[in-house]
């Protein structure tokens, strides 16, 4: 469970949380195209999530202030609420990238944007370097300001990448 008090000292949200879990790892292993993971670290008036999702996947608030709820079952990893979080706390990770990599699907706001084939290093949720990774796609699926980069990576650091640095 997430320490409030910690993350609002620290800005780093440290755990796990209700609405911020993994996925059962035997139905995300087999999930082609992969699952949202949504990590907001507290109840704000925000529902973009939701109200971009095509399938219902992230499942309607009962109040405007709720933390998000995801049903992996109906999720297809189509990234539209990646582009459309304005907290950057959505993104995809498919496991079945391939044998070894996941594909992690990131927003990403910053300029120059990466592009495809560039090494960079993958980031936990610290800013610590914790693995390599490769930029297979960048997209806008909203065609507003925040690109998602398409990143494989070791698969044993789904649990603690979130972001990247590219390495020049």
């Amino acid at each position: 469970m997430v320490n409030i008090d910690e993350l609002f000292n620290s800005g780093v949200l440290t755990g796990e949380r209700e609405g911020a879990v993994l996925p059962d790892r035997e139905f995300w292993n087999s999930k082609k195209n992969g699952l949202v993971i949504i990590e907001c670290p507290q109840r704000i008036p925000c529902n973009p999530c939701h109200t971009s999702c095509p399938t219902g996947a992230i499942r309607p608030f009962a109040d405007i202030n709720d933390t998000p709820v995801v049903d992996p079952t109906l999720c297809t990893g189509c990234t539209l609420c990646v582009a459309s979080c304005p907290g950057l706390a959505c993104f995809v990770i498919d496991m079945t990238f391939s044998e070894d990599r996941a594909l992690f699907k990131l927003p990403y706001e910053l300029l120059p944007l990466p592009e495809k084939g560039s090494k960079v290093q993958c980031l936990n949720r610290t800013g610590e370097f914790i693995a390599f990774g490769t930029v297979e796609n960048v997209t806008q699926p909203k065609k507003d300001r925040t690109f998602v980069v398409h990143v494989s990576a070791p698969k044993e650091i789904a649990g603690e990448f979130r972001t990247f640095r590219v390495v020049e």
